[in-house]
């Protein structure tokens, strides 16, 4: 009996001991598993923090620029630079648009080797196009110009809603936003199937931007839609928006891609974009919209907006009214056909600035209030705006035939129309977010569209009889997620969208019974041989590098707050980026003594790889590279004719417009030193690229660590 009790004994011991090894190894592993998670998020809100500062740094260009518009006198030059952007209503018919954009003229040359389309499409056509895409060929212009063309027919007979089926027989896909990231496309059509009377389809919106492959993703898209009318539905996003466009890529993608006839198509495009419809509904019960309601939403009265007037949802249109006289017709023709070129002028303000939180801080809806002007006062701008077309018409008259002949409305005058609620009302659909408590209130992150709580959803599901809404236009690290009681799922198909092993896409499969069935990818095969700890550090190391560009950039305003010596948290109360900042201390500064950090020595680490004269100030160059995204969209917007280089007229024109929206001095011979800088192969021109280039960031200390090693 003894020697049972010492084995027991023994046992005991060995179990105990085995119980304790395996309770610290539990405690390591889920603290181990705590702190990647704690990397993963903020890596997350760094990149989330990024990307809704930039959105508010496009509304507020957007806004000042409008702002321009509207108080600078017609004769000005500056106001002439960006005035293109803005005329959201040509007067021309769509027969006359037709023959602009016709292609026959186009000749496709033997040597080329890509897709030859023929229309009616069919479906071997458009499986061949994908087929072709994937193996990185290009479709040639004509045939680009002639598919758009044909979807752009199509898309003018849609109503505002589309209206959805199923039945026992088929699954109804539903994708989120893809941006320009033709991977995850061709990846859902591998595991889900292409689009066809089987499978059909809805792309809920932002099909470009971002990626560099958004011109292709179109093409798919409305390749199918052609074949498969009743089977593929698309929604229009946010980024469906030409003025978004310019400043997120997809406008320098396609002059890239398509030098010769990138002007017809882009405009091509921008008449496809307004054309889009806004929202789809299946079975009566699931709405999909890109980015959601307001406690104002009515299907309604979404169901009867003229939706090909809003060429941009950043603004809204301008509504006719009968007494414009035909001279006044006269001007707008000219002005929407002239490219302002050779004519400089100095700004002529006809009311001071207002202070600059006037216009920076206001939303969408806000700034829309600002431009409405009374009948009198708008018809004697249209009267000025008259007198100067007709003084100068017949400098430019050659210019007319280069686009179409258009006709303006009799007696008719286009006022600022004050009841924006149409205008408001698409505008929450594709820029709204939900948020966790009740209630709806302006979305001052994005600076457009609501923020609406669950029970501004109960309302309208309630309302409307529905019972899911499915939106886009955030990215999820898992592809997907609800909120409100699971009656809000927000769908992202773009997988890696930050940084690769930043999240993942999905799609969702609806049968005749709306239950969701999820499918979760990602794109690349790099994240695949990568360990979770592995992915985290890879996706945070590109994080912490935006965020220490966001900390140079912010340098001056810093260094003042350091030297005041506050006890207060400096770093955000100078960035507003709602960050953990004691947790990314050691990951941002590399060595403190006594707990003290010399920042001085700390910002000398991080320099500007600037142009080759030395003698432009550094603080010159820290705000040009601060707005460098700023600055490159008013370039691709004074760049009319779309060639990727501006005269160092329209230069120079450029800087005076930034340093009006910044409200800072640029002297001409700071502008002179850029020119001469920057024009390294002395053609007197400016090519953006080469410019926006000169400014990058590099991190010296790290650069002679890399060297080292």
């Amino acid at each position: 009996m003894g020697c049972g009790v010492t084995k027991n004994s023994a046992f005991n011991k060995r179990y105990d001991k085995a119980m304790k090894a395996a309770v610290v190894i539990q405690r390591w592993y889920r603290q181990y598993v705590a702190r990647m998670e704690i990397r993963r998020r903020y890596t997350w809100n760094i990149f989330q923090s990024m990307e809704y500062a930039d959105l508010q740094d496009q509304i507020k260009l957007y806004n000042f620029l409008g702002y321009l518009m509207d108080n600078f006198t017609p004769s000005s030059s500056e106001r002439n630079l960006i005035s293109h952007i803005f005329r959201e209503n040509e007067v021309c018919r769509d027969a006359e648009w037709e023959r602009y954009f016709n292609y026959t003229n186009i000749d496709v040359p033997d040597i080329y080797s890509g897709p030859r389309l023929t229309f009616p499409l069919d479906m071997d056509q458009a499986a061949d196009l994908v087929e072709a895409f994937k193996n990185k060929q290009q479709l040639h212009s004509r045939y680009v110009l002639q598919l758009l063309l044909e979807t752009w027919k199509l898309l003018r007979g849609l109503p505002n809603i589309n209206r959805v089926s199923t039945c026992h027989s088929k699954e109804i896909t539903v994708c989120g936003d893809l941006h320009g990231q033709l991977e995850d496309l061709l990846l859902i059509f591998y595991k889900n199937g292409m689009p066809s009377m089987e499978k059909p389809y809805v792309f809920n919106g932002d099909f470009v931007d971002r990626g560099k492959d958004s011109i292709e993703i179109l093409l798919i898209l409305f390749a199918f839609l052609l074949v498969y009318p009743g089977d593929v539905y698309l929604n229009r996003g946010n980024h469906e928006d030409h003025i978004i466009n310019l400043r997120y890529g997809f406008t320098k993608e396609v002059l890239g891609k398509y030098k010769l006839h990138g002007k017809r198509i882009l405009k091509l495009l921008q008449k496809i974009f307004r054309w889009l419809p806004l929202v789809t509904v299946i079975d009566h019960r699931v709405l999909i919209v890109h980015g959601g309601i307001s406690d104002t939403t009515e299907l309604a009265l979404i169901a009867r907006v003229e939706r090909h007037r809003y060429v941009s949802a950043m603004k809204p249109p301008k509504k006719k009214t009968p007494s414009r006289s035909s001279l006044y017709a006269d001007s707008e023709l000219h002005n929407e056909m002239i490219i302002c070129k050779n004519s400089r002028g100095s700004m002529t303000f006809p009311k001071p600035f207002a202070a600059r939180e006037s216009f920076q801080r206001r939303s969408l809806q806000d700034f829309s209030r600002t431009v409405a002007r009374t009948v009198e006062e708008e018809l004697e701008v249209r009267r000025r705006q008259a007198q100067f077309s007709m003084s100068s018409f017949s400098q430019s008259h050659h210019i007319l035939g280069t686009a179409p002949s258009c006709e303006s409305e009799p007696d008719s005058s286009e006022v600022i129309d004050t009841s924006d609620n149409d205008w408001k009302q698409i505008l929450d659909l594709l820029w709204s977010d939900p948020m966790s408590r009740d209630g709806c209130v302006p979305n001052e992150v994005r600076g457009g569209g609501c923020y609406w709580g669950p029970d501004v959803t109960e309302d309208f599901l309630n309302r409307h009889n529905l019972q899911l809404i499915i939106r886009s236009h955030e990215c999820k690290q898992d592809g997907y997620e609800f909120c409100h009681n699971r009656k809000v799922l927000t769908l992202f198909s773009a997988s890696n969208y930050y940084e690769i092993g930043s999240n993942r896409g999905a799609f969702v499969r609806l049968g005749p019974d709306l239950v969701p069935h999820f499918v979760q990818y990602q794109a690349t095969s790099m994240i695949r041989g990568l360990s979770f700890s592995q992915s985290v550090k890879r996706t945070e190391h590109t994080a912490l590098k935006v965020l220490r560009e966001q900390l140079f950039v912010h340098k001056s305003d810093l260094l003042s707050a350091f030297q005041e010596l506050d006890k207060e948290n400096t770093v955000e109360r100078v960035l507003h980026l709602d960050l953990p900042w004691r947790v990314l201390h050691p990951q941002l500064v590399s060595s403190t003594t006594n707990g003290m950090l010399d920042y001085h020595g700390w910002f000398r680490d991080l320099a500007l790889k600037n142009p080759s004269s030395e003698h432009i100030e550094q603080s010159m160059l820290e705000t040009l590279y601060k707005h460098r995204s700023t600055l490159e969209t008013i370039f691709r917007i004074v760049d009319t004719d779309n060639s990727g280089l501006i005269s160092f007229e329209d230069f120079r024109q450029t800087l005076k417009l930034l340093s009006a929206y910044l409200k800072m001095k640029i002297s001409d011979e700071v502008i002179n030193e850029l020119v001469i800088s920057t024009d390294t192969n002395n053609d007197g021109s400016i090519d953006i690229d080469e410019f926006m280039e000169a400014f990058r960031l590099v991190d010296k200390s790290r650069l002679e660590i890399g060297k080292s090693l």
